[in-house]
């Protein structure tokens, strides 16, 4: 297959020169920020003399935590530079820090989920630079799933870092675009600059074109682990394993108590579109179900541009609730807050007890629909 010939926003030196001369730079950023060069934007801007302060998002800037394990300042070895948290603590970058500098960078891989927190470090930057009078520029990267909308669209008594705004779970847009979007609804007023990506379209997955792919974090380590993510990261608010600390993250489910076959058969019966079950047996090195057997399914994706992995992993969920009278959901992480699950899927239905999933699902769609026409002026690409 011809691979389709893209430059992100990191690539494109000759947009990025005039925008960074002689300016004292922050960078938001991981491994994933690279060239196609595989050099990374950290050494792109110290190499320019511009690059003046590190900003850490979950996982660190060099990728050398899990995921929910806590960063704190310290000194970058390569460059010399300090590093600060964006999180475990405070989710601002304080004024202080963001004083001596002219301006702040964002550059990182996203995977295209509501869920995933990549896209709230971002959007308290801009929300500080706003307050600070300080210019962000993003380096815009590929949306790894492509352009597809799906899912719920979040209700904001469920906001959270796994889920800010009310945009849906597949929300279908480059971390560029997002923040076109939510500067502009939320009323961030930030001094916003996107560099924007060369060659991509809406309806190009990553792994079609010429970029070279790094995990954007531990658990999700291929293209089709993101995909599966969309699917199955829902059950990170049950007592199932969605396959942490297995060789694969998000594509594997399971529990010990689990009858897997019988799922994956009666699962597959239902025909849903581009995707199968495979009965599987695991044993995860840490997380949930830490060093114990687990009975699960794997998702087999066979055709992406039919698989829809919101409504096939709610469907998978609900059908295990239904016949497995040790499901439960996981309590809330503390007092009074809302279960875990209603934050992911931005709303308490599911654990209603009149939950119909058909009228959900066609609920959500037109939840959906509205979305797409309401984002349509803050697209950058075809």
């Amino acid at each position: 297959m011809t691979k389709q010939i893209v430059r992100s926003g990191a690539d494109r030196r000759e947009l990025l020169l005039p925008l960074f001369h002689g300016k004292r730079v922050g960078l938001i950023t991981n491994p994933t920020g690279m060239t196609k060069e595989f050099v990374s934007t950290i050494d792109v801007l110290h190499q320019m003399g511009v690059l003046a302060c590190l900003f850490s998002p979950e996982h660190g800037v060099r990728g050398e935590h899990q995921a929910g394990a806590k960063v704190s300042f310290y000194t970058d070895e390569k460059t010399g530079v300090p590093v600060h948290s964006t999180y475990g603590g405070s989710l601002h970058i304080p004024r202080e820090v963001l004083e001596p500098l002219d301006l702040l960078v964002y550059d990182i891989q996203d995977v295209g989920a509501r869920y995933y927190t990549y896209v709230y470090t971002l959007s308290y930057a801009m929300e500080d630079c706003a307050a600070a009078g300080k210019p962000l520029v993003i380096l815009d990267r590929v949306n790894p799933v492509g352009g597809g909308m799906e899912g719920t669209i979040l209700e904001r008594p469920f906001s959270s870092f796994v889920g800010r705004y009310p945009v849906p779970s597949r929300y279908g847009l480059t971390v560029g675009e997002f923040a076109r979007y939510i500067n502009a609804t939320e009323g961030i007023g930030c001094d916003l600059t996107v560099v924007p990506l060369e060659g991509w379209t809406r309806d190009t997955f990553y792994d079609e074109t010429d970029l070279p792919w790094v995990a954007p974090s531990p658990n999700i380590p291929t293209v089709e682990a993101a995909f599966a993510y969309l699917c199955t990261c829902l059950f990170e608010g049950t007592n199932l394993s969605e396959g942490r600390g297995t060789t694969h993250p998000f594509e594997w489910i399971g529990a010990p108590w689990l009858k897997a076959s019988e799922l994956a058969e009666r699962f597959n019966r239902k025909g849903l579109p581009g995707v199968k079950l495979r009965e599987c047996h695991f044993t995860p090195t840490f997380s949930k179900y830490k060093d114990t057997l687990c009975h699960g399914v794997q998702v087999h994706i066979t055709d992406r541009r039919a698989f829809k992995p919101f409504e096939t992993g709610l469907r998978l969920l609900w059908e295990i609730r239904q016949t497995h009278e040790e499901f439960t959901f996981l309590p809330p992480w503390k007092e009074g807050s809302p279960a875990f699950i209603d934050l992911l899927l931005g709303t308490d239905a599911l654990r209603r007890e009149d939950f119909d999933p058909e009228r959900f699902l066609k609920e959500q769609g037109d939840k959906v629909k509205a979305f797409e026409n309401a984002v349509k002026p803050y697209l950058l690409y075809p």
